[in-house]
């Protein structure tokens, strides 16, 4: 009677662990096969999967394939690719039909995107998607995405839900940026060549929960040119807890 109660209790412990929700990398690549020489087209999608908890898991690998398909997908009918082995073909795909319309021009595209949770707590999850794609062109652009979830529920957090109020974190956040940057705090916040949307200061796009702190990211273009770079300001959790919603 012990031991068939010790089996019952080991069997429990391992259906508690196997029902948090973990994730594992998984990469997927595609090469295309017209011949080349050099800068060989290809892509790279190494992504974390959500596992073992059907929800939040669900919607949290919804979103971030949606969020990958739209910086790597150029077909004509999403509806086709619906996972990421078959998102990494139809870039092939694209690269194919443009260099069959220009043999002469088309230079060897690339598409590299790499996946990690950044932070996790109970009650937020932060996943980083870098990604750099080269379709053409001068340059190929390269950029961080940050996706915000409920562990709990798997669906997305906003920006303005992260702030319990975020009008005072901005005009905090301003300041601070002001100072990095070296913008008096009289002058115009585009006064040094900046590029804000109507000359006001914003929050970026992207934000993410770091170890360090909370980091305001902006990719290139969204608050400076290509060549001037992506700008960033990381905020201490102890200096800017009273702003948030979440920790």
């Amino acid at each position: 009677m012990k031991h068939y109660t010790f089996l019952v209790f080991l069997c429990l412990i391992f259906t508690s662990c196997n029902k948090e929700l973990s994730f594992e990398n998984e990469t997927f690549e595609e090469k295309s096969k017209i011949p080349c020489k050099s800068d060989c087209p290809k892509i790279t999608i190494e992504i974390p999967i959500a596992k073992n908890i059907k929800i939040p898991a669900d919607s949290i690998n919804k979103k971030v394939f949606s969020v990958v398909k739209e910086i790597v997908y150029f077909g004509e009918d999403p509806a086709k690719t619906n996972d990421y082995k078959s998102l990494a073909k139809s870039f092939i795909a694209s690269y194919e039909e443009m260099h069959k319309k220009f043999p002469s021009e088309t230079f060897g595209w690339e598409g590299k995107i790499i996946g990690n949770v950044e932070f996790e707590s109970d009650q937020i999850i932060n996943i980083k998607i870098d990604h750099y794609t080269f379709t053409g062109g001068a340059h190929g652009y390269q950029g961080f995405r940050s996706l915000l979830f409920n562990p709990k529920t798997g669906k997305t957090i906003f920006n303005d839900q992260l702030f319990k109020n975020e009008k005072d974190f901005k005009a905090f956040a301003e300041k601070k940026f002001r100072t990095k940057y070296k913008i008096p705090a009289s002058a115009n916040i585009n006064a040094t060549g900046l590029m804000f949307e109507n000359d006001k200061f914003q929050l970026p796009q992207n934000i993410f929960y770091t170890s360090e702190g909370l980091l305001l990211y902006y990719n290139s273009y969204e608050a400076a040119s290509y060549a001037d770079g992506p700008k960033e300001i990381l905020f201490p959790y102890n200096d800017i807890n009273k702003y948030l919603n979440f920790q």
